[in-house]
């Protein structure tokens, strides 16, 4: 979180963590990217979408937004203003989801697409703690 307030001595776990939620992508990162290249142009949000660099990018109505393919972590644009949305931690229980993907075991690839979705409709978004965000 990029408002942590006791970043540790000298601020050093900040750049840690902006380093590991927007820095390059690894393997993991890489694969998702190759499979997303494949798998985004065949959805219904496809108009809204695109794959440039390390990112998905997906506009939406009230904002253009990046998804860091290898954390999940988003941007919001103009400014590169971080967005915080957690998955329902009850959907992360094991046996309690019931949507069975192709690409099962990649929780960050499902938890994007999941991202991507929500945003690229982010007018029809109720959660207060996201439209603050959104609309700030």
């Amino acid at each position: 979180n990029p408002e942590w307030q006791d970043g540790g001595p000298g601020n050093r776990y900040r750049e840690y963590w902006w380093t590991h939620t927007f820095g390059e992508i690894g393997v993991g990162g890489a694969e998702r990217k190759e499979l997303l290249t494949r798998l985004l142009p065949r959805l219904k949000i496809a108009d809204r979408c695109s794959i440039e660099g390390k990112f998905v990018w997906v506009r939406g109505t009230k904002r253009v937004y990046k998804i860091h393919m290898g954390s999940g972590n988003i941007l919001m644009e103009p400014n590169d203003e971080y967005l915080c949305i957690v998955p329902d931690s009850r959907q992360l229980a094991v046996g309690t989801d019931a949507t069975h993907l192709p690409f099962e075991g990649d929780r960050v690839l499902s938890v994007i697409l999941s991202k991507a979705f929500l945003l690229a409709a982010d007018d029809k978004i109720r959660d207060e703690s996201i439209v603050r965000q959104i609309e700030r």
